[in-house]
């Protein structure tokens, strides 16, 4: 049977499995990036759990080759650089240090645009030839697809929208320093720091005031939601706002048919989806008003972005 290791590098975890060419994830596994600080054992765990995946998966197995979504990763270079959420500093040679441990074809991208790629292939953007996907998790992250075509860069680091400066009033920095930018607001990260602003703001009564910052989790806040907690719908209302802002000032530059919402603060459902559907047609432009679709992710959604990093092999293999 034909596999792919599809690995999704993130700030807090990184997720792995073997995918087939229906974009179906087997044998999937979670560790905590942030146990490894030490790059070369971090490798040496990569190796390992593929070695795992592929013994546990009860029958033989031909690996085309391990596809990789990471933040701040090139395509062009092989390399992460300066990745804000990662605890590896500097330029990261990924691809060059892992062919040493594994002898197969292997790429990386970032992890957004990998995503692309991932719903081009095996999910709901199959008949589309412009659309955006937008990834909500620790950071936001942009994969951009016009003309049918990837948009990688001229250096493979293209759509990084997180990092937009959006001018916003309380100038909070993202991962990168950038005063006012996008994923410092729109990101689970970002919604955490809403609830704690909210607070600070106005005096209502909130189950959150007696919770820390590093205790609280974003399921917490949609559980308040449907609660009828006034904090919590308000950073939500908060949150939809600057992000449909965004994503009408990104259609302006591609005119996408479609924008793909998956990550984390999807989990969120309707207290995200609809305020930020109804702000977005405030928000754009008459000429697009009707014509945006904002949707989730049709990839499998807790295996989404190991599938999206699979794609990196998979689509040599399908044309």
């Amino acid at each position: 049977m034909d596999l792919v290791i599809g690995i999704d590098i993130g700030g807090t975890q990184t997720k792995m499995g073997l995918v087939d060419q229906n974009g179906k994830c087997h044998e999937k596994t979670i560790f905590r990036t942030r146990d490894y600080p030490d790059l070369e054992k971090y490798l040496d765990k990569i190796k390992e759990t593929s070695d795992d995946l592929i013994k546990n998966f009860g029958q033989p197995v031909n690996i085309l080759g391990c596809g990789t979504g990471a933040p701040n990763a090139s395509s062009k270079n092989g390399t992460i650089e300066n990745a804000s959420n990662l605890v590896w500093k500097g330029s990261v040679p990924l691809v060059k240090k892992l062919q040493e441990r594994m002898d197969m074809p292997i790429r990386i991208m970032n992890d957004a645009s990998a995503a692309a790629l991932g719903e081009m292939l095996f999910g709901c953007a199959k008949d589309m030839t412009d659309f955006i996907v937008i990834t909500l998790g620790t950071g936001f992250g942009a994969g951009i697809v016009a003309n049918g075509r990837l948009i990688d860069g001229f250096d493979g680091f293209a759509g990084e929208l997180g990092h937009v400066d959006m001018t916003l009033g309380d100038g909070r920095l993202t991962g990168l320093g950038v005063k006012g930018g996008l994923e410092a607001y729109v990101s689970a990260t970002g919604l955490k720091r809403t609830i704690m602003y909210m607070q600070s703001k106005y005096l209502t009564e909130s189950r959150f005031r007696d919770i820390a910052y590093n205790d609280l989790h974003g399921e917490d806040i949609t559980k308040a939601a449907e609660e009828g907690d006034e904090i919590a719908l308000m950073a939500f209302d908060y949150t939809a706002r600057i992000m449909a802002l965004a994503l009408a000032n990104f259609t302006a530059f591609t005119q996408p048919e479609a924008f793909v919402l998956m990550g984390g603060l999807t989990n969120s459902g309707k207290w995200i989806m609809d305020p930020l559907k109804d702000y977005f047609e405030k928000s754009v432009l008459e000429v697009y008003k009707g014509k945006v679709k904002l949707i989730l992710s049709g990839m499998e959604g807790k295996t989404a972005a190991i599938c999206g990093a699979a794609a990196l092999i998979w689509e040599n293999h399908k044309n």
